[in-house]
């Protein structure tokens, strides 16, 4: 059988994925399960979660179309590599493990790679973005398999984590970005941190930020997430319902900071006005991430010189250095007692169910699906 074929012979294992095939248009295919490459490593899915970029590409409201969806997963190894002895730290796997995989390539060959900018992969998505008539098909883990190709790190799950499956999965996506971009922009101890948006994003960000040292002030205007928010053990919280305006909100912050304004604002709304807030959140001379706003034409007003004025360095990330992954599986392993992080996931669907999930996502109904297949 050619790696191109999409014909499944009979005698052979088969496994499903759920394809995009255009917005709202979602299709269960079914292909034959691949042999790896000596560098590769072919998984079984165990869970997948539903985030937000997911809601955007389902919609078509994002960059990624004719693809597998999907990319926080937790995969249990059932076929490696000839050439695969330890995942990318060098911890020694076979099959059966609990593993976590990046969900973008580090192809080492681009510009931004031979300049040590990883995050910044020219060539990120090439894997995602396949249609999976593709060999090896299993592109993204909304299916039974995952293949984790060569240029993919992945890493085996630490001890502490195997009785919170949920967390592990979702280490891929909301805490190694947060752990990234917070160290980006430079939040240090004693630092007074304004976050805007508590869903995963932001809870997550809570935490760092906490274990950091700092004061962190939440806003948001959902009861549960303002409720998760102090779980997760946000100093302050601000509800937007009751803070109607830029102005109010800013004038709160500013109670909070004696009249300084924030050290750093994270923006984890994915809304853009709440850049345009931000800026008034922060004091002069702040720092200001952006990680939310990730999806390109989607205008707002904005006043540069008010920008300006103020001094505030503008720090951006959309994803991380592959390693990050690693240190981020690490802070739960170190921290899952101390914080609520299972409340994260709070709907389980098969993945049958797929629309359902994406549908009640969507409709904020939950918190996070995840996806049991």
């Amino acid at each position: 059988m050619s790696r191109e074929s999409t014909a499944v012979d009979g005698d052979t294992e088969t496994g499903r994925l759920v394809y995009l095939n255009g917005p709202r248009d979602i299709e269960f295919r079914e292909y034959e399960v691949p042999s790896p490459d000596p560098k590769a490593v072919v998984t079984e899915v165990v869970r997948s979660n539903v985030c937000g970029s997911e809601l955007h590409v389902w919609k078509g409201d994002h960059p990624l179309q004719d693809c597998v969806l999907g990319h926080e997963a937790l995969c249990r190894i059932s076929d490696l590599g000839d050439k695969i002895k330890t995942d990318s730290a060098g911890n020694p796997i076979e099959e059966g493990d609990l593993v976590a995989p990046v969900y973008f390539q580090t192809c080492q060959s681009c510009d931004y790679c031979r300049r040590g900018e990883f995050y910044a992969c020219e060539n990120d998505y090439e894997h995602t973005g396949k249609s999976p008539d593709k060999w090896p098909h299993f592109h993204a883990p909304w299916g039974t398999h995952y293949y984790i190709y060569p240029d993919n790190h992945f890493y085996k799950i630490p001890e502490e984590l195997e009785n919170h499956l949920n967390v592990a999965a979702a280490a891929n996506c909301a805490l190694s970005q947060v752990l990234f971009g917070i160290n980006e922009v430079g939040v240090e101890y004693n630092d007074t941190v304004v976050i805007q948006g508590a869903g995963g994003l932001g809870l997550n960000a809570t935490v760092v930020a906490n274990e950091y040292g700092t004061e962190t002030i939440v806003i948001d205007g959902v009861d549960k997430r303002l409720e998760q928010a102090k779980a997760f053990g946000a100093d302050h919280v601000i509800d937007f319902r009751e803070r109607e305006t830029v102005k109010e909100r800013a004038d709160r912050v500013n109670e909070i900071t004696d009249g300084v304004g924030a050290d750093v604002g994270i923006e984890v709304a994915g809304v853009p006005d709440a850049f345009v807030e931000g800026i008034e959140l922060v004091r002069k001379d702040g720092r200001y991430l952006t990680m939310g706003n990730v999806r390109p034409g989607h205008e707002v007003n904005f006043d540069p010189g008010r920008l300006t004025r103020k001094s505030i360095d503008i720090t951006t990330a959309v994803e991380y250095d592959p390693w990050v992954l690693f240190d981020a599986l690490e802070f739960l392993a170190g921290t899952i007692d101390d914080y609520p992080y299972d409340q994260l996931i709070d709907a389980e669907f098969t993945l049958d169910e797929i629309e359902e999930a994406l549908e009640a996502s969507e409709n904020r109904d939950i918190t996070r699906a995840t996806i049991i297949p």
